[in-house]
């Protein structure tokens, strides 16, 4: 049996989250909030909507560095995640950039795909 992958510390999930909700905060205010999970080296995003139904976003998957995760979409159509490019046109980058990507194709911002990288 593989080992199973490992999560960040607890110090980084707590700024992960910090950081996903003051961004959310300003620049999603579609959304009533961010809910940020951790399980087995990957971090999943869902944003709450005003009527509180969760909305699953993305997933990032922890590489050992704060400020550089991978990226996966969540696709409704298969109801599950697939690794993906963010804007910048790479696989990895910011949770931030992560999560403008997943509320520019959820939250109908096709903007997001022409604004600079955001960094956590």
């Amino acid at each position: 049996m593989g080992v199973m992958p490992k999560n960040p510390p607890e110090s980084m999930q707590h700024h992960l989250r910090h950081r996903l909700t003051e961004h959310a905060r300003s620049r999603w205010p579609q959304l009533a909030g961010v809910d940020v999970r951790f399980r087995a080296g990957f971090a999943y995003i869902a944003g709450t909507l005003p009527d509180g139904q969760a909305l699953p976003l993305c997933r990032l998957r922890f590489g050992g560095v704060l400020h550089t995760w991978g990226f996966a979409l969540y696709l409704a159509s298969r109801d599950g995640y697939q690794d993906n490019v963010l804007p910048s046109g790479y696989p990895t980058g910011s949770p931030v950039e992560a999560l403008d990507c997943a509320c520019g194709l959820y939250l109908n911002d096709p903007t997001v795909r022409t604004n600079t990288p955001s960094t956590i």
